[in-house]
């Protein structure tokens, strides 16, 4: 299997993923389950390559995923450019403390 169900659906999980990876492009750093966050480092690190590309089939394949315009401006005007050197890796994941209600995992996932 190469991705995690996580309990949902497929219309679900991929509605959830797009708005996390909305979320940490527009905050810059976001908390989650660790599972969630694993899933989302790729799904992130994609969309920044995208940015990275610059024409304009990648930035419609980017309009097409993330939930927002002013998140994919943000991606191609700031964290692009940001990245521009850099080869891959833009994300990091920080563990914390177990979340109160179920001792799930919790996680700070950040852009590098």
């Amino acid at each position: 299997m190469a991705y995690r169900k996580l309990g949902k659906t497929s219309s679900h999980r991929r509605a959830m993923f797009r708005n996390l990876a909305t979320s940490l492009l527009d905050k810059e750093r976001i908390t989650t389950t660790e599972p969630k966050a694993k899933e989302l480092k790729s799904i992130a690190d994609k969309m920044i390559t995208l940015g990275k590309k610059g024409d304009l089939a990648s930035r419609r394949r980017a309009l097409a995923y993330l939930m927002d315009e002013d998140v994919v401006t943000k991606l191609y005007a700031t964290l692009a450019p940001r990245y521009q050197d850099r080869q891959g890796g833009y994300t990091r994941i920080i563990k914390m403390e177990k979340r109160r209600g179920d001792a799930a995992q919790m996680v700070l996932i950040e852009l590098v």
